[in-house]
């Protein structure tokens, strides 16, 4: 939008209101709650604000700066130029979220083409046009649950991030959900299923699962666990890294009601923790309890195929009562991102750089597994993450390796007290073996400091 000065027509606006000066706006204001003024420096010109905010930039040291494998759930994949190229388009470039009515065609179909996209990885019937992120379609998953049901209690496992547990307790507030955790097995990584068997009962109505879990690590006995929650009665609720399905069964495959996952990786970047991509899909028997919009296509009065919003059960457009989600904006633009990332892989690409991440992560963990003072903390079948265990301080270790221009991994003891000197390392197809050379070079180094 372009700026217009009103200067020139301010005498005219006041005229037109009645007023003698801009003051007047404000005379309904009590003069004893006015503010004088406010403690805030000068103001700065363009220039000037420019140049200060470079300088504040500047004290960021980003993966483009540094090698990085933190480990935790965000990693930095390889966004090829086309994405932006469309998703800076004029037609697409907006963080709002447009109604039916201001949609465009190009807008909707894309919208269409990555929900086809996302059910198809998935596994699933449908899938919706994208949430937030992935943890509030954790939550929305467990209202969901609870929606359809009529239980109050979710199980979840105890090793997922915390900030999903900390959102997932604020949305059970409401309706009364009770979460129920399950442990991890100490030597595998993997859920303990006896758990499982022992907290799910017929009071149960969704169990969560994460595949692979925030260890980085795969559930193999997956099979296993969805016939004890579909013997329950309960629903099925599949967290997934979408990268790692190009290699792996689909959530649908073993019997999935919902998939929700964090859909970053596909063409977005790191962002330094937002905007992000909530991916959301199910069994069509679920369909019109699944939050959020879904695009369908159609035929206009000419005949010819259309794009339109199908289903949008929103408090905006029914009753509240009978709205599944209060969320208002899909992240239409990451989703856009999303679609032309898989649409420029095809699926021998999404295969090939599913490949990549897992070969990286088994060739990563053996170097470090190798070095005197670190070990493999489960004897597991992971993915592009990993859980190593340190002989000494690993805040340390990670402090000298940023000196070193390396993040080191995630430091999992603050939130896992058991895992005393264990960090969580991440690694994706963006790393080379040069790469991995420097890193486990400087933790040799580091150690023997």
């Amino acid at each position: 939008m372009k700026f217009v000065p009103n200067s020139s027509i301010k005498t005219i606006m006041l005229e037109e209101l009645g007023l003698n000066k801009i003051e007047d706006l404000f005379l309904d204001i009590p003069k004893d709650i006015k503010i004088k003024n406010l403690n805030l420096p000068c103001g700065l010109s363009q220039q000037e604000t420019e140049r200060k905010l470079r300088k504040i930039v500047g004290k960021n040291r980003s993966c483009n700066d540094f090698l990085s494998f933190l480990g935790g759930g965000i990693k930095s994949h390889y966004i090829p130029a086309i994405v932006k190229s469309i998703t800076s388009r004029s037609e697409f470039y907006t963080s709002y979220t447009p109604y039916q009515s201001e949609a465009s065609q190009g807008f909707l179909q894309a919208m269409f083409e990555y929900q086809s996209m996302i059910a198809e990885i998935t596994g699933m019937d449908v899938a919706n046009c994208s949430l937030y992120d992935g943890v509030t379609s954790l939550s929305e998953a467990a209202l969901m649950c609870t929606r359809i049901t009529r239980k109050k209690n979710f199980i979840m496992p105890h090793n997922i991030s915390w900030e999903k547990k900390c959102v997932l307790s604020n949305y059970a507030k409401g309706p009364g959900i009770k979460i129920k955790e399950i442990s991890y097995n100490s030597k595998t990584g993997k859920i303990d299923i006896d758990e499982l068997k022992r907290k799910i009962n017929g009071d149960t109505s969704g169990v969560y699962i994460e595949n692979p879990n925030f260890f980085g690590i795969f559930e193999d006995d997956i099979d296993e666990i969805s016939e004890i929650v579909k013997k329950s009665g309960s629903l099925f609720v599949v967290g997934v890294d979408p990268i790692s399905l190009g290699i792996t069964k689909s959530p649908g495959e073993y019997g999935a009601d919902i998939v929700i996952g964090e859909g970053r990786g596909l063409g977005n970047t790191m962002n330094f923790g937002g905007s992000s991509l909530g991916i959301y899909a199910c069994k069509n028997e679920l369909l019109r309890q699944m939050p959020g919009r879904i695009i369908g296509v159609t035929k206009d009065i000419k005949d010819k195929r259309a794009f339109c919003m199908t289903l949008q059960t929103r408090e905006q457009h029914i009753r509240r009562a009978k709205a599944t989600s209060n969320i208002c904006t899909n992240e239409g633009l990451c989703a856009l991102a999303a679609v032309v990332y898989l649409s420029w892989l095809g699926s021998e690409g999404f295969f090939n750089i599913s490949k990549i991440n897992f070969e990286n992560g088994e060739k990563l963990a053996k170097l470090i597994a190798s070095l005197p003072g670190f070990k493999l903390k489960f004897k597991s079948t992971h993915f592009n993450e990993f859980v190593v265990e340190y002989s000494d301080d690993v805040k340390k270790l990670n402090k000298i390796l940023l000196q070193n221009g390396i993040f080191g991994g995630l430091t999992l003891e603050e939130f896992y007290p058991e895992l005393e000197n264990c960090m969580l390392i991440g690694t994706s197809e963006v790393h080379t073996d040069d790469d991995f050379e420097k890193f486990v070079s400087s933790l040799k180094e580091v150690s023997y400091v």
